[in-house]
């Protein structure tokens, strides 16, 4: 009995300081996602750097150092201003 006590507490553990964590940052970035707006600042997953020209349903338009690039929504991986504050 005292090891399947045992066995519920780690599995709690790994749940509320692993998991639940893991799912929090995955539904804060997806609303980011899907809250971009034109003239937002940004980060890619690659490390490139812009602002947002225009947003479309899966894609989004900006403008990096006077050089326009079209990505997929899910390249983008925080707000460039975020990242100074860090």
């Amino acid at each position: 009995m005292q090891q399947l006590i045992m066995l519920v507490m780690i599995g709690a553990v790994f749940y509320f300081f692993m998991i639940r964590p893991q799912m929090k940052k995955q539904k804060d970035l997806k609303k980011f996602r899907e809250n971009l707006a034109v003239g937002d600042k940004i980060v890619t997953i690659g490390g490139i750097h812009g602002k947002v020209l225009e947003v479309t349903d899966s894609t989004v338009l900006i403008n990096s150092d006077g050089t326009k690039l079209r990505l997929e929504k899910s390249a983008i991986s925080q707000n460039a201003d975020d990242q100074l504050r860090s």
